[in-house]
């Protein structure tokens, strides 16, 4: 339910020394109420693999235990990256000391987990304080409150497993990427009142023709206390990138919570004027800051934003829009595997924009870090609950599985509370490639979607589907928002563009009055008849791209995919490198040939043409008409002239009037510096990433 949450930081990570001195380490503490806040749990803890499974018997979890058998790592980690443990699927321990100051008595102390792949058990001092099952990509926090010690000084144990397991999502070995084991994500404690704030849902209606936004906030808020609370609730809203307040005006609103309950509070809703809508290349922000009277605050971020479909066709602010992208496996980095570092989800995702990407899906949810910084930089994605494979519902009957429908619907539930804030999810996705016209997996996916829509109604739901090249019409996919079709016509199945553009038109017949979205194509050099050949990938790319622009109904595109990434299935490569060559970049995220086509392909700008001479240059423009096709605002020419020794020594950036879709533009520059050799001319999204780039030569 939060796009990026913000209270009081209190110092740096607590540090770890060896178990012998563990209960002489001073981490900072938290200060004495009521100055409440988070400390980050990442940094040094201390594993031991449990290969035997004897952990539990032996009693791991209390302090002490063989202290030699335990060593040192830095959360986020995964064993999955270590050679020697690479194809280890089992169990594992993690344990850190942490320390609360004065005043934790008074308030609520909670340990939040990004994710945990995928079942854990937390202990606080030797006692149980939660597990979280089968669900490895949802954040869950623990209450540690009733397990601390007076002193202050107290011991995180948690055990971890990966083992494949048939009663959650993704089932047994169906899914096609790493299952890297660990505490793979951040982890932070959290100091509150004992009444607080635990999430906040942010929902801004915009009416375009009157240029004003409904907003709607509503908190969750818990009191763990042994009486009733009563105070009061207040929301303000801030330009993000300033910190100026809107003037709201909005008046506190009595609240009250009894003892050990929670109590979900809509606020009076609010009127924002002459709002700044989000879009793909202007991602405003706002900041919303949720306070109770006893001192807890809570904020996130949010965009104001319209998405909507008329007939087969996306608008987005009232702007009918055809997108496209590619998208990313995450975990793919040998060096990092799943515990990804901030630097390198930056890394991955700015190189993703140059490559023109605007629209991505992904098959699990995401890292706080990466919904961030799409939210910031401008990438629409639909995030998607790990239903994964034909398999899934496998030896099911006629209906599915009581255990799989339960997993599937509490990971949405977890998924949608945390992410719905982010103005960059474009929909929320609950299955892929699981056989649409398969009983049991028809009904899943129907219940999915009805559940998507009770939580998050605002919001597009969809699934992408495999099981439309015979019956369509039969297919779950008529239940959906819009259709995500899974192609791979001359890859994965075999034909040709003619025979895949028969079938596209098979599927418009079937659904008529819906989008289409191509939710992955491309080529895998997955099998040995098909041996890695990075030309092969650029044919299918171009010849596929023209049907689909022959077609006004496909309103997406995302390109399977952007990296080789690792996965348990993997046809390439041992341990750590194990993998699946299928990207337009290897796993360390070395551009091939086929970046550049990708790159030329997804641009907005159909082509760039210069003529003339350094001081009386003519640059011509053409906007696409056809997928990808929307309006470009506040784009800029930039040219940089080169001289001999390839010296930058010149730049002219001018602004370019507003481009509709397939409208061309004329541009003039004048350099003037001698001896130039060569010029370098970009059309820059507002955000500052080039879409198109062309070099004139004399």
């Amino acid at each position: 339910m939060l796009s990026r949450r913000r209270v009081l930081t209190l110092g740096a990570a607590l540090p770890l020394s060896r178990a012998a001195e563990m209960q002489a380490a001073e981490p900072a503490p938290f200060p004495n109420s009521p100055a409440y806040g988070s400390a980050s749990l990442d940094g040094t803890w201390e594993f031991r693999l449990d290969p035997h499974n004897e952990g539990l018997g032996a009693k791991w979890q209390q302090a002490g235990s063989e202290p030699g058998a335990w060593r040192d790592i830095t959360v986020p980690h995964t064993w999955q990256i270590e050679p020697e443990n690479a194809d280890y699927m089992g169990v594992a321990w993690y344990r850190r000391p942490f320390h609360v100051g004065a005043g934790w008595d008074k308030g609520a102390v909670r340990i939040e987990f990004e994710a945990v792949f995928h079942t854990a058990t937390v202990w606080v001092n030797g006692v149980e304080a939660g597990r979280h099952t089968g669900m490895g990509y949802t954040a869950f926090t623990i209450d540690a409150t009733p397990h601390l010690r007076p002193a202050g000084h107290n011991m995180l144990t948690v055990r971890v497993e990966n083992t494949f397991s048939e009663t959650m999502l993704p089932r047994g070995r169906s899914s096609d990427w790493a299952h890297d084991g660990g505490i793979y994500r951040p982890v932070r404690l959290i100091f509150t009142p004992q009444a607080f704030i635990e999430t906040v849902a942010a929902d801004a209606d915009p009416d375009l023709s009157a240029n004003v936004a409904a907003l709607h906030v509503t908190a969750t808020i818990r009191n763990t206390g042994a009486s009733e609370w009563s105070g009061q609730a207040q929301f303000h809203v801030f330009d993000d990138a300033t910190g100026i307040e809107l003037p709201l005006g909005l008046a506190a609103s009595p609240v009250k919570v009894g003892a050990g309950r929670t109590s979900v509070l809509p606020l009076p809703a609010a009127m924002v004027r002459n709002p700044i809508l989000w879009h793909f290349d202007h991602p405003y922000l706002y900041r919303l800051r949720v306070d109770l009277s006893n001192g807890h605050a809570y904020e996130t971020t949010f965009g104001i934003r319209k998405i909507e479909i008329r007939g087969t066709a996306f608008y987005l602010n009232g702007e009918a829009v055809r997108l496209m992208g590619v998208e990313r496996m995450a975990g793919s980095n040998p060096e990092f595997g799943m515990a990804e570092p901030a630097t390198w989800i930056e890394h991955d995702h700015a190189d993703m924009k140059e490559l023109n990407c605007v629209y991505s899906r992904v098959h699990w949810p995401q890292d706080r870090r990466t919904l961030d910084w799409c939210d910031r930089h401008g990438i629409l994605i639909q995030t998607e609950v790990p239903t994964w494979g034909s398999a899934t519902f496998k030896d099911n009957g006629p209906e599915t599985s009581p255990a799989l429908m339960n997993n599937g619907l509490v990971q949405l539930r977890e998924m949608i509370a945390r992410d719905r804030n982010h103005p960059c999810i474009f929909s929320w996705g609950v299955c892929n490639e699981v056989d649409g016209q398969n009983p049991p997996a028809y009904a899943f996916a129907k219940r999915m979607y009805e559940e998507s829509k009770r939580l998050d109604p605002r919001r597009l739901v969809s699934y992408a589907s495999h099981s439309l090249r015979k019956t369509p019409e039969k297919d779950v996919s008529g239940v959906m928002d819009y259709v995500m079709w899974n192609e791979y016509y001359g890859s994965w199945t075999a034909g040709d563009p003619e025979q895949m553009a028969r079938n596209l038109d098979e599927i418009h017949k079937a659904f008529p009055g819906k989008p289409i979205v191509i939710s992955e194509y491309g080529y895998c050099a997955c099998t040995a008849d098909r041996p890695e050949g990075d030309a092969r990938r650029i044919t299918i790319l171009r010849d596929h791209d023209a049907v689909f622009r022959a077609n006004p109904f496909v309103a997406g595109l995302i390109f399977f995919d952007y990296n080789d990434y690792r996965t348990h299935v993997g046809d390439r490569g041992t341990g750590a490198m194990k993998q699946r060559v299928h990207g337009v970049v290897d796993v360390y995220g070395a551009r091939k040939p086929s970046w550049e086509a990708l790159r030329s392909e997804a641009s907005p700008l159909e082509e760039i043409r210069i003529s003339g001479n350094p001081a009386a240059l003519a640059v011509s423009c053409r906007n696409r008409d056809s997928v990808p096709a929307y309006t470009l605002r506040g784009y800029q020419l930039r040219a940089v002239a080169y001289g001999y020794g390839n010296i930058p020594v010149e730049r002219i950036t001018v602004p370019l009037a507003t481009l509709a879709p397939g409208e061309s533009l004329r541009a003039s520059l004048k350099l003037t510096q001698p001896g130039i050799t060569h010029i370098q001319l970009d059309i820059l999204r507002p955000t500052g990433f080039s879409a198109r780039t062309a070099v004139w030569m004399p």
